[in-house]
């Protein structure tokens, strides 16, 4: 069995204080070593880093004031409490500064070594509610031996494209850190058992808790099955995913009958579907 031992917190940030909110996840992520000793990867809501203010508070101008580059500082402390802890650590997303002076919500993964191997700029931000500037790719990742995952961020999970993009460069599982205050995340739980269904992969939808987000986080396995699901305080969610049965599914389909994963690869080729090199013909009316 190729094994993923994830523990996944969902938490709040100290508001308005990423100094407070890092030195919170060192010590954390110690604790969640301590409890969960076979754990490989630990995963943080969207932006909680970054440590934004409450949802009815005054946010004009904060990504701007918290925004880092990358990598950076922040990256090399993630770098120390990632080798202290001996976790892959995928802490949720921060505001990047890029080079061009724009500002990104970007989610990164450091390896057990300290090594930044992963960059992932949000591709659909919440908008026009979110200000962050667009990424243009989809970001996978290896933990060897284990598989390939894949990073989305909150609002990328309203887009099917996300997904099915991420599974077709080969994610097993797609990690979705995610920052909802609103009363749609009803709708999130429904797409994220969809998005999982769709692809036949875990999906690994993570917000926030109360007072920062809504929390009911999922962890969704490849036939759309709800394995874990938090209330709204903070908690360590904790599992062990089979990326096996990620084969399984694809091969002998979703409750043993349907396989959409073999049939788009094996139709696909003469179908014209723009993800895949094609392109959209105009209508005719």
């Amino acid at each position: 069995m190729r094994a993923l031992s994830l523990a996944a917190l969902q938490v709040a940030p100290v508001p308005r204080d990423p100094e407070a909110t890092l030195a919170q996840l060192a010590d954390r992520a110690g604790v969640v070593r301590e409890t969960a000793p076979h754990a490989q990867l630990l995963l943080l809501p969207e932006l909680h880093l970054s440590a934004p203010p409450p949802l009815l508070e005054e946010h004009a101008g904060y990504a701007g004031q918290a925004a880092g580059e990358i990598p950076g500082p922040l990256t090399e402390a993630l770098g120390e409490i990632a080798r202290d802890s001996g976790l892959w650590l995928v802490p949720g997303s921060i505001y990047e500064r890029a080079d061009d002076g724009r500002i990104h919500n970007t989610a990164v993964v450091v390896s057990p070594d300290g090594e930044l191997v992963a960059r992932y700029r949000k591709v659909f931000p919440w908008q026009p509610h979110e200000s962050c500037a667009a990424g243009d790719r989809f970001v996978t990742f290896d933990v060897p031996d284990i598989g390939r995952i894949g990073l989305a961020i909150c609002y990328d999970g309203n887009f099917p494209e996300t997904f099915r993009q991420l599974a077709w460069m080969g994610a097993e599982v797609v990690l979705q850190p995610t920052l909802t205050t609103t009363s749609d995340r009803e709708a999130e739980l429904v797409m994220a058992r969809a998005n999982a269904i769709f692809n036949q992969l875990y999906v690994v939808s993570l917000n926030a808790a109360a007072p920062a987000g809504l929390g009911r986080s999922v962890i969704v396995d490849p036939e759309g099955l709800v394995r874990l699901a938090a209330g709204e305080s903070e908690e360590l969610m904790t599992d062990v995913l089979d990326l096996d049965a990620v084969k399984r599914v694809r091969e002998y389909g979703t409750a043993g009958v349907s396989r959409m994963w073999e049939q788009i690869l094996r139709e696909g080729p003469g179908v014209e579907l723009p993800m895949y090199g094609g392109s959209v013909q105009p209508p005719t009316s």
